[in-house]
């Protein structure tokens, strides 16, 4: 079986966002620890899912976010 790939995800992992949407693994935690962050973080137990969707929304309007080549 195979695993499911972000592309295929409603929710991703803080890693799989940071791999996925190629961010800076600094920024991208601290921006997470915000309690006002504007993307949807759905809890489960003490896990912190993204909104694949959402987050997609967001760096559009938010493309300082993304590391730089």
């Amino acid at each position: 079986m195979q695993k499911a790939l972000p592309d295929d995800k409603d929710f991703l992992t803080p890693a799989e966002a940071v791999d996925y949407f190629w961010l800076s693994r600094r920024k991208f935690s601290e921006w997470i620890q915000k309690e006002n962050s504007p993307v949807l973080i759905a809890r489960y137990g003490k896990r912190k899912l993204i909104n694949r969707e959402a987050f997609e929304e967001y760096l559009d309007k938010h493309p300082e976010l993304r590391r730089r080549e």
